[in-house]
């Protein structure tokens, strides 16, 4: 979230949501630490909730603004923020629960004196849930009242996420759209995901032109689906007086995109042949249609058995149809491969889109070798917690991990406990980890292919600014852990540019 001010127009670029540990980001995303109503308007590069998650606070109160992004990206966000508004009211329903239960426990235990038996807890969880499945949220929130407990709220609800919806305005790549008094923003393709922009603002003072181009995320150059990022910019944009770039792989290298498929068909092919499944976290958008696409051409060549393939997340199937809506975002090895010959690249005979929780849990337990991907990409929360609880025991399965985990996140927890033990050669007690409360054996195999990334690596990101025909003054890094955006800040001084890291609460002159 950063924010330009013109000293006329204050403009957001972006309004994202904190990931990692629960309270820390809990206190962060709640503390919206700008005036909503001085925001003239917002500009959106894309629509990970990382960048977009904390829309619903921003509209909820004061905010008469709009909010400013590509077509695409605007038809994602009606499934993505109202998916991230279920989250939170499930996610807050769901502790409130637990610590309810919790505390029936301890009082029962209290009045009997002895250990409670698994029909006394029962009893106290019939009151709490509807069914197997659903909380009785009426019974849970008014014992809380009547027992003086603490009550959590989510961060929004799925009605404020609703509202936010009516805020949002897409428009096409390379239009000139104004957002505020002689300030304009144009689109050029990111390449990140679908509807993914680099946003060049552009402000005149009297005769002077001042431009801010923003990255939001870099994607990948070479990558089946997207066109890559834009390195050709329209003659009158070229002068950039302020780049912000992003730097989440600011001093790292990713595997080259033409080995994607092959070690993806290694991993599946390995897995398959122990009989056991491959369990993949991933982001419901872009990175799940990426997966299903490499799957397809490897199902259609036959280079690995024809096993399921299990789509489990109700918000991944509904973004698949969003990236079926905007064929002209794809690059030409796509139409080539799938559409010229009249085949959808993201639907085989093979795949099935889960959609019910009940289906879903009948999964969890499905002993025979298939794919599951399911939300959520760092393993924080969603449906592929329960697939990670019900296979992370078994060595015959493979978690594969396909992006960027951040840290103190279960996603990282698994990368790094996975690595040590396949370095000791997976000898000794195996790690634990701990899922939705109970602690479990990691002693599926742990597979990472870091080219799948979605995010530019260091070179990717410097082709950006060296490679592109853009004449840049002043460049800030932002948007990445700090050892990367110091490493990348240090890779550009080193080039010569004039280069700044802010902090958070820094301003920046510039012009």
């Amino acid at each position: 979230m950063h924010l330009l001010d013109t000293g006329v127009d204050r403009i957001l670029f972006d309004c994202g949501m904190y990931q990692g540990r629960r309270k820390e980001s809990m206190e962060k995303n709640k503390n919206f630490l700008l005036d909503r109503k001085d925001i003239t308007n917002m500009v959106l590069s894309h629509a990970h909730i990382d960048h977009s998650g904390r829309i619903p606070i921003l509209t909820n109160r004061d905010f008469s603004g709009r909010i400013i992004t590509t077509r695409p990206t605007a038809g994602a966000l009606q499934y993505m923020l109202m998916d991230s508004g279920h989250i939170q009211e499930s996610d807050a329903q769901y502790l409130n629960y637990k610590s309810l239960r919790t505390f029936l426990y301890q009082q029962e235990l209290s009045n009997s004196k002895k250990q409670l038996s698994d029909r006394e807890k029962g009893d106290i969880k019939k009151i709490l849930k509807k069914n197997a499945y659903d909380l009785n949220v009426e019974s849970i929130t008014a014992l809380q009242k009547k027992n003086g407990l603490d009550i959590i709220t989510p961060l929004y609800t799925m009605e404020e996420a609703r509202k936010s919806l009516g805020y949002i305005d897409g428009y096409p790549y390379k239009y000139p759209v104004t957002i505020g008094t002689d300030t304009t923003v144009k689109f050029y393709v990111a390449g990140h995901i679908l509807g993914s922009a680099f946003s060049l603002v552009t402000i005149k003072k009297g005769d002077k032109p001042y431009r801010v181009l923003y990255t939001g995320d870099v994607g990948r150059f070479g990558k089946p689906i997207l066109q890559d990022p834009t390195l050709a910019f329209d003659e009158e944009d070229r002068d950039i007086d302020l780049f912000i770039t992003e730097s989440t792989y600011g001093d790292r290298e990713h595997d080259p995109v033409e080995d994607l498929e092959i070690r993806l068909k290694k991993v599946l092919n390995d897995t398959f042949e122990r009989g056991g499944s491959v369990i993949i976290p991933a982001f419901a958008f872009g990175r799940t249609q990426e997966l299903i696409y490499m799957i397809h051409e490897l199902y259609d060549k036959k280079e690995v058995p024809r096993r399921p393939v299990f789509v489990d997340s109700p918000l991944a199937s509904n973004l698949t149809k969003v990236f079926g809506e905007y064929l002209e975002s794809y690059d030409m090895d796509t139409h080539e491969a799938f559409l010229k010959k009249g085949k959808n690249p993201f639907y085989f005979n093979k795949i099935r889109f889960v959609e019910t929780v009940e289906e879903s849990m009948r999964l969890n337990q499905d002993e025979s070798s298939h794919v599951v991907i399911s939300a959520s990409g760092m393993c924080e929360a969603g449906r592929i917690l329960h697939h990670l609880r019900y296979k992370v025991h078994n060595p015959k399965n493979t978690i594969l991990l396909v992006g960027y985990m951040a840290e103190n996140t279960l996603g990282r927890r698994i990368e790094e406990l996975g690595e040590a033990f396949e370095k000791n050669e997976r000898q000794g007690s195996p790690p634990e980890l701990k899922i939705l409360g109970k602690t479990y054996p990691l002693l599926a195999r742990v597979e990472k292919i870091g080219g799948f990334s979605a995010h530019a690596d260091k070179h990717e990101l410097e082709k950006i600014i060296t490679g592109s025909n853009l004449r840049i003054k002043k460049i800030a890094v932002v948007h990445g852990e700090a050892s990367q955006s110091a490493a990348f800040a240090q890779t550009l001084r080193s080039r010569g540019h004039d280069v700044v890291v802010p902090k958070s609460g820094d301003v920046l002159s510039f012009g």
